[in-house]
C-alpha cells in the first residue's frame, strides 16, 4: 500500500463554500488539499453576495473579475402578493441609508465556481483534486481519509464542505436535524424589456417569494434578472413541463409585468425545499462549514453569505492558533469557532424558517403580525436600518477576512 499524503487541512467539497474555504487557507499559509466534484453547469441559479462577502471575496483578489460579471443590487422591494385581508405594505431598503452604494452583487453560480477554480489551481500549497471522499477516520493525533481514486490523505483538520448529506459529517458522528418544506423553487434566468434598476424585487404570494434579481446584461440581451419563484410542489411539477415562452408569460403575469415581456435563457432549476442544522459545528479534527452545517430556503439571500462567515470564522480560528504553537485540529482551536457561529447559525436558520412558515400559513392572526411588522420596517428609519445592516453585515464583530479595508482610490480614466 502507498504511503499516505500529509497535509495540513483537507477540504471536502468543491462546490463555492469548499473551494472558498480552500482559497483562504492556502493563501493564509498552510497545505490544503481540496476534493470534490466541480459542478460548471449553467443552471439557472444565481448568488447575491451582501457586503461582508464581497470584502471576503477582495481579500483574497478575486473581486475585480467577478464583479465584471456581476450585477450590484442597490435596492430591495418587497411586494405583499399573499392576497391576505391584512395586507403588508410595501417594503423598500435603499443600501444608501446605511452608508453603501449597494447591498451587494449578484452572479451566476456557474460564474462563481469557475472563478474559483481558475484562482485555486493558481494558488501555491493548494491541490485540487476531482475525486470523491469514500471514507474517512478521525483520530487524536490526525484524520485520515480515503478517496474514491484510492489514494489515502492525513491531515491534522477536515473541513466538512461536502453538503447537507455530508459523509465527513457522518463519519464524524455529528448529528444534524432536517426538515422538508412543501414547496419546491424553481430557478431561471431572465431576459426583459425594462431595466430593473439594481432592484432586486420580492412577490410575497401564499406559498412562497418570487423573486427577481439583477443580473450583469450580455450582448443582445441589456436587461436582465435571475428568477427563483417557490411555489408549491404540484405547481413547480407543472411549470417544469411548460415552454420557456409559457414559462415566461406566468413569471410576467405573477409580477404584474413589472420589467415587461420576459424570455427565459438557458437551463432552468427546480430544487425541493427543505432546512438543516447541525447543532455542533466541530468534532474531532473536523469542522463543518457551508451546507453541511446549515440548509435553509433561499429567503433573504442568506445562504452562501452565512456559508462565508464560517469559513471566514474556522481561517481566523486556525490562524490564531497557529501563532501559538496550537494544534489546529484540537478542541482548543475549535470549540472557540463552534461557539462563534453558532448563535448568527441559528438565528439566521430561525428566522428564514419562521418567515418561510409566516407566508404558507393562512392563519388571519399570522398575517396581521407580518403586517404589523412590514408596516414598522416602513414608518421607522432606525429600525429599518438596523434590518438592513444586519443583513448585509451581522451583528458583532465580523471575521478579519470580513472587516472593512482602507478605501483604495480608483485611478483617474487614461491613468497610468
Amino acid at each position: 500500500m502507498a504511503p499516505a499524503r500529509k497535509t495540513d487541512i483537507l477540504v471536502a467539497g468543491a462546490g463555492a463554500a469548499g473551494l472558498s474555504s480552500a482559497l483562504a487557507l492556502a493563501r493564509a499559509g498552510f497545505e490544503v488539499v481540496c476534493v470534490g466534484g466541480l459542478d460548471r453547469r449553467a443552471n439557472g441559479r444565481t448568488v447575491a453576495l451582501f457586503e461582508a462577502s464581497l470584502r471576503f471575496y477582495r481579500a483574497l483578489g478575486l473581486w475585480p473579475t467577478l464583479k465584471a460579471r456581476s450585477a450590484p443590487i442597490a435596492r430591495i422591494a418587497m411586494i405583499d402578493a399573499t392576497g391576505s385581508r391584512f395586507k403588508a405594505p410595501t417594503l423598500a431598503f435603499a443600501a444608501a441609508e446605511i452608508g453603501l452604494s449597494a447591498f451587494g452583487a449578484n452572479v451566476e453560480n456557474h460564474v462563481l465556481v469557475e472563478e474559483l477554480e481558475r484562482a485555486a489551481r493558481a494558488t501555491p500549497g493548494l491541490s485540487l483534486r476531482e475525486t470523491m471522499v469514500a471514507d474517512a477516520s478521525f483520530g487524536p493525533d490526525e484524520a485520515q481519509v480515503l478517496l474514491a481514486d484510492g489514494e489515502r490523505v492525513e491531515a491534522s483538520l477536515v473541513v466538512a464542505a461536502d453538503g447537507r448529506a455530508s459523509l465527513i459529517r457522518s463519519r464524524a458522528g455529528l448529528e444534524a436535524r432536517a426538515w422538508r418544506y412543501p414547496q419546491t423553487a424553481l430557478t431561471a434566468l431572465l431576459a426583459h424589456e425594462k431595466p430593473h434598476r439594481s432592484t432586486s424585487t420580492e412577490f410575497h404570494t401564499r406559498a412562497g417569494p418570487c423573486t427577481l434579481v439583477p443580473l450583469a446584461p450580455r450582448e443582445g440581451a441589456p436587461f436582465r434578472s435571475s428568477l427563483v419563484w417557490l411555489m408549491e410542489d404540484d405547481e413547480a411539477r407543472r411549470r417544469a413541463a411548460l415552454s420557456d415562452a409559457e414559462l415566461a408569460a406566468e413569471v410576467e403575469a405573477q409580477v404584474g409585468s413589472l420589467l415587461g415581456g420576459m424570455t427565459i435563457e438557458g437551463a432552468r432549476g427546480a430544487f425541493a425545499m427543505a432546512g438543516m442544522i447541525a447543532p455542533k459545528l466541530c468534532g474531532p479534527r473536523v469542522a463543518l462549514v457551508g451546507e453541511t452545517a446549515h440548509v435553509f430556503p433561499p429567503l433573504a439571500a442568506q445562504g452562501l453569505n452565512l456559508s462565508l462567515r464560517d469559513v471566514a470564522a474556522l481561517v481566523e480560528a486556525v490562524e490564531d492558533a497557529r501563532a501559538v504553537g496550537q494544534d489546529v485540529g484540537s478542541p482548543l482551536t475549535l470549540e472557540p469557532y463552534d461557539r462563534a457561529r453558532r448563535g448568527d447559525v441559528g438565528l439566521r436558520a430561525h428566522g428564514v424558517d419562521l418567515l418561510n412558515r409566516s407566508f404558507l400559513s393562512a392563519f388571519a392572526p399570522v398575517d396581521l403580525l407580518r403586517g404589523a411588522g412590514f408596516a414598522a420596517f416602513a414608518a421607522l428609519g432606525p429600525l429599518r436600518r438596523a434590518l438592513m445592516r444586519e443583513g448585509v453585515l451581522t451583528h458583532g464583530a465580523l471575521p478579519r477576512l470580513m472587516q472593512a479595508p482602507q478605501p483604495v482610490r480608483e485611478p483617474r480614466a487614461g491613468a497610468r
